[in-house]
């Protein structure tokens, strides 16, 4: 068996480039993938959690598993070297197409499998840090951070809401106009400044 892993995190990103450079690779090595594994599911989580932790089970001695980039695997370092270690152990070879290299039961695989973990690790934690210090960096400069409150989308329409309570619609009704909860239009309407 020839299996063709194709992951990507969000609805927003598609696997159409993975499949792409994965059908080049295997043409120009004569290679015919047998399954092609696609799925929209964070790195993080578990491969048992995924469609890969039932392809792992499935591939058997002498199969081949092929990815664009051990990250498709995880993006967790320790996750990427248990995978790639149990298919070194079960005699299972990962193609890793961008890095080039070819993971099997020789002692320079095992050698690449922790490095290109660890940098898989290290680039997932320098982007959590970059983020955290740019978050910091907006809410020191004084901006609000996170989604506007309900109230944000009412303010202004203290008058209408107040025109519209006087003719006997609920909060409900008013929360669907402005696209709020009842609750929100509740608490606005009681406060007495706009």
């Amino acid at each position: 068996m020839v299996a063709a892993y194709l992951r990507v995190s969000t609805d927003k990103q598609t696997v159409l480039n993975q499949e792409g450079e994965i059908q080049r690779f295997c043409k120009s090595r004569n290679i015919v993938v047998t399954d092609w594994i696609m799925e929209t599911v964070s790195g993080t989580k578990s491969e048992d959690d995924r469609q890969l932790g039932r392809l792992l089970r499935k591939l058997k001695t002498g199969d081949t598993l092929i990815v664009t980039e051990v990250s498709r695997l995880s993006r967790k370092m320790i996750n990427i070297l248990n995978i790639i270690y149990k298919c070194i152990e079960d005699g299972i070879t990962v193609l890793s197409i961008k890095e080039g290299y070819t993971f099997d039961d020789s002692i320079n695989s095992q050698v690449l499998a922790f490095s290109f973990g660890l940098s898989a690790e290290i680039e997932r934690k320098l982007i959590s840090q970059r983020t955290r210090e740019a978050l910091a960096q907006r809410k020191a400069a004084g901006v609000v951070l996170g989604r506007p409150r309900g109230s944000f989308y009412l303010r202004g329409k203290k008058k209408e809401i107040d025109a519209l309570r006087k003719s006997g619609k609920s909060y409900r009704i008013i929360g669907n106009k402005y696209n709020v909860s009842r609750e929100t239009v509740r608490r606005y309407y009681l406060r007495r400044y706009d």
